[in-house]
């Protein structure tokens, strides 16, 4: 009798999960909807931190507080206590990356029939996330020597705050146009491609410690045997039973928790049956309220 009512129970449980899977897609998607119009240059503010703190040491100079330094130091705080939440849910870059690989997905499957949605090979993915700290390296060393801002016009993410700004007078700066086309280009077939492979923030919030609460946790034994369901959904394609969530490049998208038939993902925020959607709301909260404070909020 507990056998069948088990099995009944099953399409139940199925379509309440499908149910919550959803709702944590439009939940993130909401979320990112929202930042990306409200804060497109947060990504932009910290890296010109890093670029300020660098050409100081490079000119010989006391470093200096600045608005971007402030940017730059607060997104770190942040990453640092809450994981890369604003690298899955507030990034205007990682969101458009988000919709292109979305849009690819749809004209591929609409337009050209296909069954599945092309993208890079998997087994590039390890060697391609190193270049981003490459991409990190040049950058400092050009700030060091003083030369980066005669490089300016070459700088994609210049040409991603233009946009964003409404500004279209790319005067100067068409190698970065050129540059932004290619990464597009990129995002179209590889799931977070600029995130992974050439982001210098990326690479900055990859170092950086992050506080052992803020992190998933899964209990192996627990898993159903040769599911691999969180491995499959994740976009940046971490081996979970070789890294697990204490590498770097997990970006904190729980695309992997939203999926787990088991529940299986956990962290102090979020425990099986509860409301996933609060713990999102809070950090995106913060952020924003953090944001305005630094004058982020094109709005305000």
């Amino acid at each position: 009798m507990k056998q069948r009512e088990n099995t009944a129970a099953q399409p139940a449980l199925c379509r309440r999960r499908l149910r919550g899977r959803k709702r944590a897609a439009w939940l993130r998607t909401g979320v990112q909807t929202v930042f990306f119009f409200a804060m497109p240059g947060a990504f932009v503010a910290g890296f010109s931190g890093v670029k300020s703190l660098f050409q100081s040491v490079g000119a010989g100079q006391p470093l200096q507080w600045s608005g971007f330094v402030a940017a730059l130091v607060a997104l770190c705080a942040f990453t640092i206590v809450f994981g890369r939440f604003f690298c899955g849910y507030l990034c205007a870059f990682g969101s458009l990356g988000d919709f292109v690989y979305w849009l690819s997905g749809v004209v591929q499957k609409k337009v050209f029939r296909r069954r599945t949605q092309y993208r890079l090979p998997d087994r590039l993915t390890p060697l391609g996330q190193k270049v981003k700290y490459a991409v990190l390296a040049l950058i400092v060393i050009l700030c060091a020597l003083n030369v980066y801002d005669s490089l300016g016009g070459w700088s994609p993410w210049s040409v991603f705050s233009f946009l964003t700004a409404l500004r279209f007078s790319f005067s100067g700066y068409e190698i970065g146009v050129l540059l932004l086309l290619l990464i597009v280009a990129g995002m179209a077939v590889k799931e977070r491609f600029f995130c992974q492979f050439l982001c210098p923030m990326g690479a900055v919030f990859s170092l950086l410690p992050i506080l052992p609460f803020a992190m998933l946790r899964r209990d192996p034994e627990n898993c159903l045997t040769g599911c691999q369901a969180c491995k499959k959904q994740c976009p940046v394609s971490i081996r979970l039973e070789a890294d697990g969530f204490q590498n770097g490049e997990c970006i904190s998208c729980e695309r992997c928790a939203t999926v787990c038939p088991r529940e299986n993902l956990t962290r102090w925020d979020r425990r099986p049956g509860q409301n996933v959607a609060l713990p999102v709301l809070f950090k995106a909260a913060l952020f924003f309220a953090l944001g305005a404070w630094l004058g982020l909020c094109r709005f305000l």
